[in-house]
């Protein structure tokens, strides 16, 4: 392997929230380990790697110069997005004019949600919900409308279309918000459920705002298909956003993308992204994404999900042997989301109590409820295979 995934990366005092964070947002945050345990950060979701070289030395290459004035996106930048949409995901007709800068993944979000619907609108998600989504969603004034995604015989997050088409119209919503891969539960969807989830959006007229933030982190050979690619329409009513933070840790320097068609969708995003300002690049946020998206990055990136697979399939077999914990083994993102109901209701546990057992000892895992699912808990194992077998230990010991 080129690149060092077994390194114990020192993170304490560089303003890394995953470490210096606990304990101070009660309620988001895990407390603080007891005396004598590390932290093992397994809750939010950035990575305990150190990211590609080329990300460093394109900022430091760029830094050099003494300049830091108002600068444009340049040729360079809408290459590099077109060719790693081209070799990541098979896409290789996307127009200049189709790519536009996004201050963060949850900024478009709200740029296409306030350009189709008003506050006090009911906008469609599934459940479990990314809690970004609802923080984003409900300070801004908009209802949520959830359609619970269901487990099937097999332990697969399938969505319910006939749940989904009677919500729409029962409440007469037009924007959607579709994740793909789905956060928290992991599901990397299959083309059919797209072209059905798509069609369910079509006979209902709405405005379909797909977060595709994790796209590059997929499991075990799967692949992801862009909700764009699977019929015209989909490609005419969708807004599809993306970003090189998850893929490659980045999240501090800020800078996501979107990728619209339909100039008439566009304008609407983009004139609503104009109103506040707050969607104007740094220069340093271009020339990150440049460094991602290079051969160097890609080989990385084959390198990291080899190592995020069998990171999942660790704590995976773990966690299932686990009498009363629940979950599908996630086929995308490097997060497991756990149904501990039935173990808590064996054990006379509350799910807080749980929780804080980790916690106490240095698993610094996530609560789970703020996703919008009772008794459960949400957990990154993107780091090093020896802290993983580490958390397991303790698991082992001193929580289950």
């Amino acid at each position: 392997m080129t690149y060092d995934f077994t390194s114990l990366m020192e993170r304490h005092g560089k303003d890394a929230l995953a470490v210096d964070g606990l304990g101070s947002q009660p309620g988001f945050a895990p407390d603080p380990p007891k005396p004598g345990f590390d932290v093992i950060p397994m809750w939010i979701a950035d990575m305990n790697f150190p990211t590609v070289p080329t990300i460093a030395q394109a900022i430091i290459k760029r830094a050099k110069h003494p300049a830091f004035g108002y600068f444009q996106m340049s040729d360079e930048y809408f290459d590099a997005i077109a060719g790693w949409q081209r070799d990541r995901n098979g896409v290789s007709d996307i127009p200049r004019e189709a790519i536009g800068y996004e201050n963060g993944v949850l900024g478009g979000l709200m740029s296409a949600v306030a350009a189709f619907a008003a506050p006090g609108d009911k906008i469609l998600l599934h459940s479990p919900t990314y809690v970004g989504f609802t923080m984003a969603l409900e300070n801004a004034g908009y209802a949520i409308e959830h359609s619970p995604l269901k487990l099937d015989e097999h332990g697969v997050w399938r969505m319910d279309f006939d749940d989904m088409d009677r919500r729409l119209k029962k409440h007469h919503i037009h924007v959607a918000v579709f994740c793909s891969p789905h956060n928290p539960c992991g599901r990397v969807w299959e083309r059919w459920e797209i072209e059905e989830a798509m069609e369910v959006f079509r006979r209902n007229d709405c405005v379909v705002v797909s977060d595709e933030i994790w796209s590059d982190i997929l499991l075990d050979g799967h692949r992801h298909i862009p909700t764009q690619t699977v019929s015209e329409d989909a490609k005419r009513r969708t807004v599809a956003l993306y970003a090189p933070c998850k893929t490659f840790n980045v999240s501090g320097l800020v800078g996501a993308y979107h990728i619209i068609y339909d100039s008439y969708l566009r304008d609407r995003v983009e004139a609503q992204a104009s109103k506040s300002h707050y969607n104007e690049a740094n220069v340093l946020a271009m020339h990150t994404l440049v460094g991602a998206y290079t051969q160097e990055g890609r080989q990385w990136l084959d390198e990291l999900l080899a190592v995020l697979s069998r990171n999942v399939g660790l704590m995976y077999d773990y966690l299932s042997s686990v009498d009363g914990v629940e979950l599908a083994r996630p086929e995308g993102t490097y997060m497991l989301y756990l149904d501990c109901s039935h173990w808590c209701r064996e054990h006379g546990v509350t799910i807080g109590e749980l929780e804080k057992r980790g916690w106490d000892v240095g698993v610094a895992w996530q609560d789970g409820v703020m996703f919008g699912m009772p008794d459960s808990i949400r957990m990154n194992v993107a780091l090093p295979e020896s802290r993983v077998r580490e958390a397991i230990r303790r698991l082992q010991e001193y929580v289950f």
